[in-house]
């Protein structure tokens, strides 16, 4: 195992690789390593936060208070999630282009 030392060297060589030579991370790795400038928000996490909302309020609503809370939490969750990968891909986005 890496120390957290020689962890966030390797991260650095690996960025600085990425942003040398693109074409040969992604030969060398199978895959495109970077997010393309047309990405998109992560809609599905976004819209399954919103149907998890719309179920705690129909709980609120029949009565079931515990239900509600448990639901709203898992919403809120959700929706955090949502929100942290859409900005961190919008940073990774800038990162790539300045």
């Amino acid at each position: 195992m890496l120390s957290k030392e020689d962890t966030r060297r390797l991260a650095q060589l690996e960025r600085q690789l990425r942003r040398d030579d693109p074409d040969f991370c992604a030969r060398m790795g199978g895959g495109n390593f970077s997010v393309s400038s047309t990405s998109r928000p992560p809609l599905p996490l976004f819209i399954l936060a919103a149907v998890i909302t719309v179920a705690a309020v129909v709980l609120g609503v029949v009565g079931w208070w515990i239900a509600a809370s448990i639901v709203s939490t898992w919403a809120v969750i959700t929706f955090a999630t949502a929100v942290y990968r859409w900005r961190r891909q919008r940073a990774e986005t800038a990162y790539r282009h300045s």
